[in-house]
This record gives structure tokens, C-alpha cells and sequence, in this order.
């Protein structure tokens, strides 16, 4: 077994798309009229996984079948559309303005941090919900970065190809930035299966991991995928800060802290590399790019948000932040993908 099980539906175009691949050949039904909704945003999370490692039971020939590349290019066109709705870029907008704006700092939980949350008032329980939801992409962590390589050229590729190679180890699989966050999921007493929480996560943390693949998936969207990237790599450093914080707190344990404290010093060389060598060089090469650039780095500033809302709305409602409560603990232990 190597994919990840099958997810339950969350409406009538998720439960088509998991009949389709069990084996259906009924058609699908019009997608939601919510592009940010959960119907929505776990079929469009199950058509991309197709394109990492699958799911156990479905064949691999699945990932070029031409209906669902059809049904997949509908919902993005859907997504898109939103993103751009809500995030508009005006022509006077540039990427080094944008990148300047990120380091603008929340100073406390009340303006909408997550990390700030997490290092003043979060728990065991509330650190183990963040890991959880966050395991969708970090036990692919980079992954969805790397499809921007071929789609590169000098400065941008050699920067972007030194930051990948850090995210990806630097030659020792033990070092994987996948391989830490399963190390850190063991620490909360979480199961590090790959996919294991993808029923528990709500749509807005899935919207973020989808972001990722949409962009990376897209020649045409290379601009904003670099975007995306900068802005991972610009807002890591401080934040991972305050989670090490956290899981020293929270007595999360040694990997849970050690994690983070990596993320700290790595991603502030890493910001310097992805603003001056990856974006540089590519608006360098491409300079029509850069609405496209901006464009990506505010999508993702939306879908962070739009979690963080979603997650501090239910804890300090005293609520689980996810859809399920079955942070439990893990019965089986799996390697991470790229470990």
C-alpha cells in the first residue's frame, strides 16, 4: 500500500468522483455553487492526489483519465475565478511590494495569528488539531513546489533547486522536511499515515494544499506558483518561531519542537534566496509575469486566512477545530511520502 484510503464524500460531486473511482461510469453532477466549500474542495483534493501518490485501489492509469481531467479543469476554472474575485491585482500592484507587506508582523492572536494563538493560549489539543490539518501538505511538504522547476531558467531555477534541495534533505532522507513533521506527529500521539487526517481537515485547509498543486500543476500559473512559494518562505521563519514556542509549552516533545526551530533559520536563508534569485530571476526573464506573481502571493495570504479564522473561531469557542474528533492515537506508524 502506498496511497493514501479513499476519503468520504461531502456532497453530491465527491460522492460522484469517488463512485467514478471504485469503478462507476455514471456522469457527475454540476459542482457546487461554493468554491471554497467542501464538496468542492475535496474533489478537487482527490483529483490532484491522483498526481502524487494516489489512493490504495485506484490504478495509477486513473491520473490521465480524460474525464476526469475534464471534471478537475471545471472546478479550477471555479476556484480561479473566486481567487481572483477576491484577490485582485492592480496594475500599479509589483511583487517587491507585496513581498515587503508580508513582513508587516501581527503582534498578537486578536489580529488573526495562528502562531500568536498557539504560543499565548494554545494547547496540547489545539496543537495536535493544527498538526493534524496541516499534515495534508506537509507529509509532501516541497512536493508541489518541484513541478515549477522545468518551467524555469537560470537564476530562478538555480535558486529555486537550492531551496528544494534543503526541503528535500540535502541528500539524507532522515532530514527530510516530511520525514520531521511525521517525527513530530509521533511526538502529539498522531498517526503520520499519509492522508490519514484528510477526513478530519475542513475545507479551508485543503483549499490551501489544493492552491499549491493548482499552481504547480500549470505551466500558465508558474508565476503565481512562485508567488506562492515566496510567500511560504518569507512568513515561515517568524511564525515557526512562535510554534517552537508552542510545543515547548505544550510539552509537545523534542521532534514536535525540533520542527519548527529547523524552519527558523532555514526559511531566513530561504527568503533571501526566493526574493533576490527566484523571484528576481524570474521577473528578470519574464517580467510580464509579475501580476501573475502578486496575484499568488495574495491568494495565498487569502486561504491562510481563511483557515485561521475557521481554526481560532472554534478554540476559543471552546470547540475541535476539526470535522471529526478522531485525533486519537495512531495504531500504525508509515513512512511520509518522500521519506
Amino acid at each position: 500500500m502506498t496511497g493514501a484510503h479513499l476519503p468520504e464524500p461531502r456532497g453530491p460531486l465527491s460522492d460522484a468522483l469517488l463512485a467514478a473511482l471504485r469503478g462507476s461510469d455514471a456522469g457527475f453532477p454540476p459542482p457546487p455553487a461554493d468554491a471554497y466549500g467542501d464538496d468542492l474542495q475535496l474533489t478537487l483534493y482527490v483529483l490532484y492526489e491522483l498526481h502524487y501518490l494516489g489512493f490504495d485501489g485506484v490504478p495509477d492509469d486513473r491520473e490521465w483519465d480524460p474525464r476526469l481531467l475534464a471534471l478537475r479543469a471545471g472546478l479550477e476554472d471555479r476556484f480561479l475565478q473566486a481567487l481572483h474575485a477576491d484577490t485582485p491585482v492592480r496594475p500599479s500592484d509589483t511583487a517587491e511590494r507585496a513581498l515587503d507587506e508580508l513582513q508587516l508582523e501581527p503582534v498578537a492572536a486578536a489580529d488573526g495569528s495562528l502562531s500568536h494563538f498557539l504560543r499565548d493560549h494554545g494547547t496540547l489539543e489545539h496543537v495536535r488539531e493544527y498538526a493534524a490539518s496541516r499534515s495534508l501538505y506537509h507529509l509532501k511538504e516541497a512536493d508541489p513546489h518541484a513541478w515549477v522547476i522545468p518551467r524555469l531558467r537560470g537564476r530562478a531555477k538555480a535558486g529555486m533547486v537550492a531551496v528544494e534541495f534543503d526541503e528535500f534533505g540535502a541528500g539524507r532522507a532522515d532530514e527530510i522536511h516530511a520525514r520531521l513533521f511525521a517525527d513530530l506527529m509521533t511526538d502529539l500521539n498522531l498517526d503520520n499515515t499519509y492522508g490519514r487526517y484528510l477526513d478530519a481537515a475542513p475545507a479551508e485547509a485543503l483549499a490551501t494544499v489544493n492552491l499549491m498543486s493548482l499552481f504547480g500543476l500549470h505551466r500558465a500559473l508558474r508565476g503565481a506558483l512562485v508567488g506562492h512559494f515566496a510567500t511560504v518562505e518569507v512568513t515561515s521563519s517568524p511564525a515557526s518561531r512562535r510554534l517552537a514556542q508552542a510545543m515547548r509549552r505544550t510539552n509537545a516533545g523534542p521532534a514536535a519542537v525540533r520542527f519548527y526551530t529547523e524552519h527558523v533559520e532555514a526559511d531566513a536563508v530561504h527568503e533571501q534566496v526566493v526574493r533576490h534569485e527566484v523571484v528576481a530571476g524570474l521577473l528578470a526573464d519574464e517580467p510580464w509575469l509579475e501580476a501573475d506573481v502578486v496575484f499568488g502571493i495574495r491568494a495565498t495570504g487569502r486561504l491562510e486566512d481563511r483557515l485561521a479564522t475557521r481554526l481560532l473561531a472554534a478554540w476559543r469557542d471552546g470547540r475541535p477545530a476539526l470535522r471529526t474528533n478522531r485525533v486519537t492515537v495512531p495504531s500504525r506508524v508509515r513512512q511520509p511520502h518522500g521519506a
